[in-house]
């Protein structure tokens, strides 16, 4: 059976193999705030756990991994290969207002998440008003008799 001839798809596959990178395509990432912590979920399909490696350093978090072909060193013919393979890295500057020292991390099921605590001194908090009553002063004037009264008033 011949293979069918098709330019426009064959372009298409030629332009994602030369436009594709590592870095754009290997770690996706969600990011978001849930109460007082900013959570990273990154996707690291087929990584070694042992390979991940996560480091904190002048405010910038960096996040490695690796992910090796199975079949690296067997003598194949390719079809098609689309998993990317290699050292994979990302980056993320984290501002005033994060715990650096109380991140934490964890995969599972080819994601790593990435578990970032708010600074305290950055949670918002309620300034209570201390109010109280101003204090009435009564002031008692005592008056002299005048002169020929009798002070017990007969």
């Amino acid at each position: 059976m011949a293979t069918r001839f098709d330019p426009i798809r064959d372009l298409d596959r030629f332009f994602s193999e030369v436009t594709r990178t590592p870095n754009s395509t290997s770690l996706p990432m969600d990011l978001y705030r849930d109460g007082e912590v900013f959570v990273a979920r990154i996707d690291m399909p087929g990584v070694d756990p042992s390979s991940i490696d996560v480091d904190v350093e002048d405010r910038t978090l960096t996040v490695r991994a690796q992910r090796q072909s199975e079949v690296a060193d067997k003598d194949v013919k390719w079809l098609t290969r689309e998993r990317t393979t290699g050292t994979y890295a990302r980056q993320l500057t984290l501002g005033n207002r994060v715990a650096l020292d109380r991140i934490q991390a964890d995969y599972q099921d080819g994601v790593l998440s990435l578990t970032i605590p708010v600074a305290e001194e950055a949670r918002p908090r309620k300034i209570n008003v201390s109010h109280s009553t101003p204090t009435r002063v009564t002031e008692v004037v005592e008056t002299s008799p005048a002169q020929g009264e009798d002070p017990a008033g007969a």
